[in-house]
């Protein structure tokens, strides 16, 4: 069995997880408390405060793979909607080269996700592309590759509402794809729990079962936990738009507990 409960204080951080910290971000430890802050953010730069233990290895060696259950509890400044870029804790393959140059990746994630307008990641059918959620996608799937192969015929008729609402569901089949809503204040803290199983992952928040995904994607995955001003529009229509976000002041995550257990 493999424990890895962080240490959230200065001088132990550095033994369980990799620090990464942009522009005018940064990871304030107090006491039992780690936070996760983002100061007066602007269009015309990325920030980001994050921790993970995948930075430098190669994703056949990332860390992860099912059965583990993980446990954090945590708050925020901001509640949904008011809280500026993205935020969260879980698990993926971090395709998009965020923490160095390796080759890009079709996305495998699980995790608690929040994102604020204007993004828009619409992804499931009837959850909302922006908000506080848990989610599971694996788009590097054999099936999801043969829709991807369709994708010049199909973007086009997801424009007409019905065409949308009828092609949509087997590919977000395909793409092994389960977002449920959270709805809490972000505010409070609250523990949340995400079990990883080969056949599913479950996840809990104040030991109440909130979402049940009959999906699980693939390991190996790494660990994340960040707070940035990223916003994304990517969405079955066709459109597609990144930029940084501007808010002014200090918007921050708090983390009080961090634990994953996995027994594989």
């Amino acid at each position: 069995m493999k424990t890895r409960r962080a240490s959230l204080v200065p001088d132990k951080l550095k033994e369980h997880w990799n620090a990464w910290v942009v522009g005018s971000a940064g990871l304030e430890p107090e006491g039992d408390v780690l936070r996760f802050v983002n100061v007066d953010t602007t269009r015309k730069k990325a920030t980001v405060a994050q921790i993970d233990d995948y930075e430098g290895l190669p994703r056949r060696r990332h860390p992860w793979r099912p059965p583990l259950t993980m446990r954090v509890r945590a708050r925020f400044s901001h509640p949904a909607g008011e809280l500026s870029g993205t935020a969260g804790f879980g698990f993926w393959n971090d395709p998009f080269l965020m923490t160095g140059l390796r080759m890009p990746a079709l996305p495998r994630t699980l995790w608690f996700f929040y994102a604020s307008p204007p993004s828009n990641m619409r992804l499931n059918l009837d959850t909302p592309g922006h908000g506080w959620k848990v989610a599971t996608l694996d788009a590097a799937r054999p099936s999801a590759l043969l829709w991807a192969s369709l994708a010049p015929l199909l973007v086009p008729l997801m424009n007409i509402r019905t065409l949308y609402r009828a092609l949509w569901p087997p590919i977000q089949r395909a793409l092994h794809v389960c977002e449920v809503a959270i709805e809490v204040d972000m505010t409070e803290w609250h523990t949340y729990l995400l079990e990883w199983r080969a056949e599913g992952v479950r996840f809990d928040v104040d030991g109440e079962r909130i979402a049940v995904c009959s999906t699980s994607p693939r390991g190996p995955l790494g660990f994340v936990m960040w707070l940035d001003n990223q916003s994304l529009v990517a969405t079955p229509w066709g459109r597609l738009h990144y930029r940084w976000l501007e808010a002014p002041g200090r918007q921050w995550m708090e983390v009080a507990d961090l634990s994953i257990v996995s027994s594989s």
